[in-house]
């Protein structure tokens, strides 16, 4: 991913083009917060795809990988790993589907900010289980899974930070609702 800088001098916006007519002058960033809560239930999207990707990854590869005559997927810390990261994608893809549904309906927003924040933390902890399934091989870049979790990584980033996302965003709101 590339980052560039954009400066625009000199620039006329009419003001019938204003976001936010007068009233919106100086408000920019926060219009621009404001329109986050979409690209967070996008990123928790990402996620969800890249933990089943790293799940069918692991999957595949338990079934064919074996280690003292036996393929990896009969023993049961391996199949305890990929039931709990079944387990976890089916609640992330849930949850994510669920607030996305809320935001359908004109809603959500908290609940975008908590999903971005659950999900792309739970895609690291997939991802890397993805990678532990294929021991050394899940370092090797031959192999996606390693790419998976580099991905998994940088997803609790966008969007906003998960640190600063739950405590600018989620506990604000959450001590807003209890006064």
């Amino acid at each position: 991913m590339h980052s560039y800088e954009l400066s625009l001098e000199n620039w006329f916006v009419a003001d019938d083009h204003l976001i936010g007519a007068e009233a919106g002058l100086g408000k920019g960033f926060y219009f621009q917060m404001a329109g986050f809560e979409n690209g967070r239930i996008q990123t928790a999207a990402r996620a969800v795809g890249l933990m089943q990707a790293a799940y069918d990854a692991a999957l595949e590869y338990a079934r064919t990988r074996v280690v003292f005559g036996e393929a990896i997927i009969n023993y049961e810390l391996t199949r305890v790993k990929l039931a709990t990261m079944a387990a976890i994608i089916q609640c992330a893809r849930q949850f994510s589907l669920e607030v996305a549904r809320q935001m359908g309906r004109g809603g959500g927003a908290l609940e975008a900010s908590m999903a971005k924040a659950y999900v792309c933390r739970a895609a690291e902890w997939v991802t890397r289980e993805a990678m532990q399934i294929h021991g050394g091989m899940g370092y090797a870049e031959e192999y996606p899974v390693s790419r998976y979790f580099v991905d998994a990584r940088v997803l609790s980033i966008f969007e906003g930070a998960d640190e600063t996302l739950c405590l600018k965003v989620i506990a604000r709101r959450l001590l807003e609702d209890v006064r």
